[in-house]
């Protein structure tokens, strides 16, 4: 891959470095208008499933299994993760998130996804760390 995808907690200033700004939450953070996040795409159908994001509630004991349940929905869902894919044609991905744990939310599952994705791995395992 020759572009990077990085992660970003929304609440962080927006850098010229950014590039591609898409926020990848299913619902809107708390405290920020639409016009002042400075967002170029917010895609939704990439964000855990209510259900998975509810059961998840970002415990870390619950981690590993949230990733092996949050790719069994990105593999069911390949059209959204291709269009984050195409981004990455045009520059730096940056995926925009609103949790405050930076270590355990989608955003980091969801970069380790694209990465492997991008290097022609199936996604099997991509979330490791």
């Amino acid at each position: 891959m020759t572009n990077p995808v990085r992660i970003k907690r929304v609440y962080e200033p927006c850098r010229a470095e950014n590039g591609s700004r898409v926020l990848v939450d299913r619902v809107w953070p708390r405290g920020i208008s639409k016009g002042n996040l400075r967002l170029q795409h917010w895609a939704k159908e990439v964000a855990p499933s209510d259900e998975l994001r509810r059961w998840f509630g970002h415990d870390p004991e619950r981690w590993a299994e949230f990733k092996r349940r949050y790719v069994d929905e990105l593999a069911a869902r390949p059209e959204p993760v291709a269009a984050l894919r195409e981004w990455l044609a045009f520059g730096p991905l940056t995926l925009l998130y609103a949790a405050r744990d930076a270590d355990h939310n989608n955003a980091v599952a969801l970069k380790a996804y694209l990465e492997a994705a991008c290097a022609g791995a199936t996604g099997t395992g991509a979330t490791d760390g």
